[in-house]
């Protein structure tokens, strides 16, 4: 038998966690019986790969090297730096 864990949320949160379980589910969607069915991927969005950028570190700003690198809105970024900080 699995040991129990001890319960570290606090009150607030155990309170808000127990008014959601308690709320009734919902009903299921009312699709027409002849609807298409898709893949969850096809509604989770395009998949972008991890891309390697060279750059360099400008008065606290990361800025590429190469300008004709273009980085969409609010991209999440990982600094590697080959010195200690």
């Amino acid at each position: 038998m699995p040991s129990r864990e001890f319960d570290q949320r606090s009150p607030g949160r155990r309170a808000r966690d127990e008014q959601i379980a308690a709320e009734p589910q919902k009903a299921p969607l009312a699709l027409p019986p002849d609807a298409l069915t898709s893949p969850l991927e096809t509604h989770l969005g395009r998949r972008r790969r991890p891309v390697a950028v060279a750059g360099v570190v400008e008065n606290g700003v990361v800025r590429p090297i190469d300008p004709a690198v273009k980085l969409p809105e609010h991209t999440r970024v990982i600094i590697v730096t080959s010195e200690q900080i």
